[in-house]
Order: C-alpha cells, then sequence, then structure tokens
C-alpha cells in the first residue's frame, strides 16, 4: 500500500543526491584537504608543529577557556530553563529574549563591548588598573568573551524540553513533602539529563572554536593568549601554511569528537524515548 507522504524513487534518489553531493563539498573536501596540508612535508614536520610550545600554549588556553565557560553555562543554562519553563513572572519574556542577545550580534561587536567596559580606557578600566587586575589582553577577558558567546547553548536546549515534560511532576513531588533541592535533582534532572547532555556537548564546541570575540579581547599575544583559531590564523599569515594546517587538525579532531558525542546522545535519547514509548504502551 503506498504512503500518502511517498514521494516518486527519482525525486527521494535526487534529494539524497543533493543532499550528499552539499555534505562533500562543504565538508568532507575541505576537512581532506586540511588534512592532506598538514601531512604534506610529511609525518615528522606535522608532530614537530604540533608541538611546538605556542601551539600547546594556543592549544591549553583554549581547552581552559571552554573548562570555564561551558560548567558557567551549566548552571546558567539549568536555572534559566528551570525558571522559564516551570514559574510565571514579570519579565520572562524579556528573559527569554536576552538569552538569545549572543545570537543576534556579531562576535566581533561582544569583544569590542568588552574592551569598552574592562579596557585601560574603559568604564571599568581604571579602578581595576588600580586594582591590579588584567581583564583585557589577558585570560580572563578571553573567559568572559567565550562565556558570553556560548551561554545561549545550554538554555535553549533545556527550555523546550523543560517545558515539554510539564510541571506536574514537580507539583506532585512538592505535595509529597520534597524540598525545591530533591525534586530537581531526583525529578527535573533525570527528565532533561539528555537535552542537558546534548547542550554542553554544543556549548563545549562553540568555546573551541570561537574566534571573532576572542580576537578583539585577547591582544594576540603569541604564547600567552592565542587560542587555537588565533594561532592558526597567525601562522598562515606568516606564510607558514603547512604548520597552520597542522594546528587547525587540532581543531578538526576536537569537532569531530564532538560530532560523535553528539549522535551518540542523539542515538541514546531516541533509544529512551522509544523504550518509554514502548512500556507506556499497551501490553
Amino acid at each position: 500500500m503506498t504512503r500518502p507522504t511517498s514521494e516518486p524513487v527519482l525525486v527521494r534518489a535526487l534529494l539524497i543526491f543533493l543532499a550528499l553531493g552539499f555534505l562533500a563539498l562543504f565538508l568532507v573536501v575541505p576537512l581532506g584537504i586540511v588534512f592532506i596540508q598538514a601531512f604534506e612535508k610529511g609525518v615528522s614536520a606535522y608532530f614537530a608543529a604540533v608541538r611546538e610550545p605556542e601551539t600547546l600554549v594556543a592549544l591549553r588556553l583554549t581547552l581552559l577557556a571552554a573548562a570555564v565557560a561551558v560548567p558557567a553555562n551549566v548552571v546558567f543554562g539549568v536555572a534559566a530553563a528551570w525558571a522559564i519553563a516551570k514559574f510565571d513572572f514579570p519579565g520572562k519574556s524579556a528573559l527569554t529574549s536576552l538569552i538569545d542577545l549572543p545570537f543576534a550580534i556579531s562576535p566581533v561587536v561582544a569583544g569590542l563591548v568588552f574592551v569598552l567596559l574592562f579596557g585601560r580606557t574603559g568604564l571599568l578600566g581604571p579602578w581595576l588598573a588600580e586594582h591590579g587586575i588584567k581583564v583585557i589582553f589577558a585570560v580572563p577577558g578571553i573567559v568572559l568573551a567565550t562565556t558570553f558567546v556560548t551561554f545561549p547553548f545550554v538554555a535553549r536546549e533545556l527550555i523546550p524540553v523543560m517545558e515539554a515534560t510539564g510541571r506536574e511532576e514537580e507539583e506532585a513531588a512538592r505535595v509529597l513533602g520534597a524540598s525545591g533541592l530533591q525534586i530537581f535533582w531526583r525529578v527535573t534532572l533525570p527528565n532533561v539529563k539528555w537535552g542537558l547532555l546534548y547542550g554542553v556537548i554544543l556549548c563545549n564546541a562553540r568555546a573551541m572554536g570561537e574566534f571573532g570575540a576572542v580576537s578583539v579581547v585577547s591582544g594576540h599575544i603569541r604564547g600567552q593568549t592565542n587560542t587555537l583559531p588565533l594561532h592558526v590564523e597567525i601562522l598562515y599569515n606568516e606564510y607558514q601554511f603547512q604548520a597552520a594546517f597542522a594546528v587547525a587538525t587540532l581543531l578538526a579532531l576536537l569537532a569531530l569528537v564532538t560530532l560523535v558525542a553528539k549522535s551518540v546522545v542523539e542515538w541514546r535519547a531516541r533509544a529512551v524515548l522509544r523504550a518509554s514509548a514502548g512500556a507506556g504502551g499497551p501490553s
């Protein structure tokens, strides 16, 4: 029996071909070129490039920025999503709109805002200088910029999940005498754990690949404030193409690991949903 939504075989084949062709042209081919150029001068030249002290410093700084930004955004995202999805309060729509702010403005503009706030001649710059606190052109500025551009990801993944689960289970737990903390750990968090993990993966990927905002606040100090994306740009501008592509493979590998983790989470979430649907269906 033909399904009402079925399409002719030729149409389906054409759509699949276009999708695969698009992926090959804009994802597989560029990724392959990066690895080919990275190993153009041999394996020894590749490992010499990735073991350079400046590269290792850039890698550590990238991981440090992600290690601070992701947990901070998890705390913010869970709190914001819980408040928006489970409660009604004045300013709820404004909070929802503010969460999307980093999506609406350029990362370069976000970096410039931090310079105007924390720079030497900025709004808070003189006070920070008096107390020996350096934010711009230092690690704190990089962490702040990374945190800002990534903070919507966790909240935006959790809000629809929490709204879909509703408030009935939390209200039932409250009636039975559970405290707010008990409700969160035993009712809310188990219901949204896969959405939370998915948001963490996306947030981490964005944090490690951030360029625009970090470029503005870092100062491009080699061996001190360059993250991996900035280090790749510097090597490429200095015509060290093989070294630039070698360092770029580190970012590509991090992206591939993130993609695999994302796929595993999606598969696991679908499996849990199927199991829940099967358990709730007629026996």
